[in-house]
C-alpha cells in the first residue's frame, strides 16, 4: 500500500498533465454567475429531494439536443464508472461524464482528476437507469487540485480528535457535521432578528479589560506593551453594557466572544460566545416570559430548516417552563433522595449545617469541600449544586412524564450573586434566575443592582473572597461605581451561552461539536 507521501507525490505529478491540458493545478478563472449558482442549487435540491420529481426528467437516450444546460460544480467525492459524485453546500449530486462528449483538452483534464478535486460540468439534467438525477456532461473543467487524499472511501472522518484538529476535512467529508454549523448560523441570525424586532440596539464593547468583572470566573491575563498595562481578556460584557443603560440606551445586546481560564469539558471551552441583553424598566420575572418566547422562536427556526437535528429529544419546549425557588429545589431533591428536610431547616444555619454534615460521608472530596461554606447563603447554594441540580430533569417533567421541563431556578442567595438586586421582601435572596434545560445551565438573568453603595459593598466582599483564595472573584470596578452614581434606571439583564444553546437545539452532546475550531493541545512533533 502506498504511503501518504507517495499518494501526494502522485497527485502533484498530475499538475503537469493539467498544464498540458490547458489549465493549471490551481487555476483562478472559474467565476460562477448568480444565475449559475441558483441553477446548481435548484438541481442539487431536486437530486436530493422527492424521487418522484426526478421521474419527469428524460433519460440520456431521450435527449434531443436542445435541453437547458445546467451547471454543477464542487468537490468530487466518488467516481463510479462514468459517474462523478460532486459535493456542494446543498448536498451531493451526480454527473455522467462520458469521454466521447468532451473535447481532447477536457478528456485530458478528466484523466488527471483525483478524488477530492474541485471540478465543473455543464449539461442537461437526466434521470439514470436507477432513477437518480444526474447532469449529462457536455463540458468538463478542472477547478482546483487536492494534493492530500480524502478520508478512506469517503466513509467520513471517524477519529474524533482528528475531526476537531482537521475540521476543514471533517466538514467536507461529514455532511451531518456541516449541517450543525449551518444550523448554528441560522440560530445566531434568529437571535439577532428577535432582538432587533424588539427594538434592542446591538453594540460592541471591549474585549480587553483593565479590571476583571462581569462574572465570577478566572480570567486570561495579557499585557499591552505600549501602555505597559496589565489587561484581562473579558469574562463577560456585563458591566460595559450596563454603563450604556446609564448613558440612555434603554435596550442593548451584544453577541460577545468571552474567555475564561477554566477546564475543558463537554460543556466548557475556554473561548466561547454568549449573548447578553439589558432592558430598562423590566424585572427578572418579565425576562422569564421573554426567554420562553425567545427559545421557542429559535427552536422553530431550527425545526423548520433542520428537522432531523431535533428528532431525539428528552425535553420539551412546548409547555410552560417550571419556575422553582432554589430552596424548594433542595427540598424536592432531598425528598427524592430519602432525606427528611424542611424549609425551616434551611433557614436555620445550625440545622442546615447539621444536614450538610450528614451528607459528607456519601460525597466525594470536591463536594465535601463545597459544604465548607463561609455563610448560610453559600451553604444553600452548595446543597443546591450537590442535591438539586443533578436531579432537575427527574424532578420537573411534563404531565405525561414523557420529557423533562426547562426549569427557571429562582431566589439565589445574595452572597453568590454579586451583581443582582436584593429582593425587597427578603434581602437574603436576590431577584435572579438560572435556566436549566435537559440538565444543562443555559441562561442566567436578574433584576439589576443599581444602588452604587450596595454594589460597592458587594465588590468589597468579592475582594475579601479573593483574599481568601477565590481565584474567580471579581475586582473592585471604581469606574462602574461612578457610572451607577450617575443613575442607572431600574433594569433586568440576561446572559446565555450561544454554544450551549446550539448544543441544546441541535442535539449535540459536546461543546466541541458546535465550535468550528475548539481549543486542543498541540500535537506532538
Amino acid at each position: 500500500m502506498a504511503s501518504e507521501e507517495e499518494l501526494q507525490e502522485t497527485r502533484r505529478n498530475k499538475i503537469g498533465a493539467l498544464k498540458e491540458a490547458g489549465t493549471l493545478g490551481f487555476p483562478n478563472q472559474f467565476r460562477p454567475t448568480e444565475a449559475m449558482s441558483d441553477a446548481r442549487r435548484a438541481f442539487v435540491e431536486l437530486a436530493c429531494g422527492d424521487p418522484e420529481e426526478v421521474q419527469v426528467l428524460p433519460e440520456e437516450s431521450d435527449l434531443g439536443g436542445d435541453e437547458e444546460s445546467i451547471p454543477l460544480f464542487g468537490r468530487v467525492v466518488a467516481k463510479r464508472g462514468p459517474f462523478l459524485v460532486i459535493r456542494t453546500p446543498f448536498g451531493d449530486a451526480q454527473a455522467l461524464v462520458r469521454k466521447d462528449k468532451l473535447t481532447e483538452e477536457e478528456q485530458a483534464q478528466l484523466k488527471a482528476m483525483d478524488l477530492s478535486d474541485h471540478v465543473f460540468v455543464t449539461g442537461p439534467a437526466i434521470k439514470t437507469r436507477t432513477g437518480a438525477a444526474a447532469i449529462s456532461a457536455r463540458t468538463y473543467g478542472h477547478v482546483g487540485k487536492s494534493i492530500a487524499p480524502p478520508p478512506a472511501k469517503w466513509h467520513g472522518l471517524k477519529d474524533v480528535e482528528k475531526r476537531y484538529r482537521e475540521r476543514y476535512v471533517d466538514l467536507f467529508s461529514n455532511p451531518d457535521v456541516a449541517k450543525v454549523f449551518r444550523a448554528r448560523t441560522a440560530i445566531v441570525s434568529a437571535l439577532r432578528a428577535f432582538f432587533d424586532r424588539m427594538d434592542f440596539m446591538e453594540v460592541e464593547t471591549p474585549t480587553l479589560h483593565s479590571v476583571r468583572g462581569g462574572a465570577t470566573a478566572r480570567p486570561f491575563n495579557t499585557h499591552h506593551n505600549t501602555l505597559d498595562l496589565p489587561l484581562y481578556l473579558r469574562v463577560a460584557p456585563e458591566l460595559y453594557l450596563k454603563r450604556l443603560l446609564v448613558g440612555g440606551f434603554d435596550r442593548v445586546y451584544e453577541i460577545a466572544r468571552c474567555f475564561r481560564n477554566e477546564g475543558v469539558s463537554t460543556r466548557h471551552n475556554p473561548e466561547f460566545s454568549m449573548i447578553e441583553f439589558y432592558m430598562a424598566y423590566a424585572t427578572y420575572e418579565e425576562i422569564m416570559d421573554l426567554t420562553e418566547e425567545l427559545l421557542r422562536e429559535l427552536d422553530t427556526a431550527v425545526r423548520k430548516r433542520f428537522p432531523e437535528l431535533t428528532e431525539e429529544r428528552t425535553f420539551s419546549l412546548e409547555t410552560a417552563f417550571a419556575r422553582v425557588p432554589m430552596r424548594q429545589v433542595i427540598l424536592d431533591a432531598a425528598k427524592d433522595a430519602g432525606h427528611a428536610l424542611s424549609l425551616a431547616d434551611l433557614d436555620d444555619e445550625a440545622k442546615a449545617r447539621a444536614f450538610a454534615d450528614s451528607l459528607r460521608p456519601t460525597l466525594p472530596p470536591p463536594e465535601q469541600k463545597l459544604l465548607d461554606a463561609p455563610t448560610l447563603g453559600h451553604l444553600i447554594f452548595a446543597l443546591y449544586e450537590i442535591l438539586g441540580e443533578p436531579r432537575l430533569t427527574k424532578l420537573y417533567r411534563t404531565e405525561d412524564d414523557s420529557a423533562s421541563l426547562p426549569v427557571f431556578v429562582t431566589e439565589y442567595p445574595f452572597e453568590v450573586s454579586p451583581l443582582a438586586r436584593k429582593n425587597d421582601e427578603d434581602p437574603r435572596f436576590v431577584d435572579r434566575f438560572e435556566l436549566f434545560i435537559d440538565g444543562r445551565e443555559i441562561a442566567n438573568a436578574f433584576s439589576e443592582l443599581n444602588d452604587p453603595d450596595d454594589q460597592a459593598d458587594r465588590f468589597r466582599a468579592q475582594l475579601e473572597a479573593k483574599a481568601r483564595g477565590d481565584e474567580e472573584a471579581m475586582e473592585f470596578d471604581s469606574d462602574y461605581i461612578n457610572a451607577l452614581m450617575h443613575g442607572m434606571p431600574p433594569a433586568a439583564g440576561f446572559g446565555m451561552g450561544v454554544d450551549r444553546l446550539v448544543m441544546l437545539l441541535t442535539g449535540q452532546a459536546s461543546i466541541r461539536d458546535v465550535l468550528l475550531f475548539p481549543l486542543l493541545r498541540p500535537e506532538a512533533s
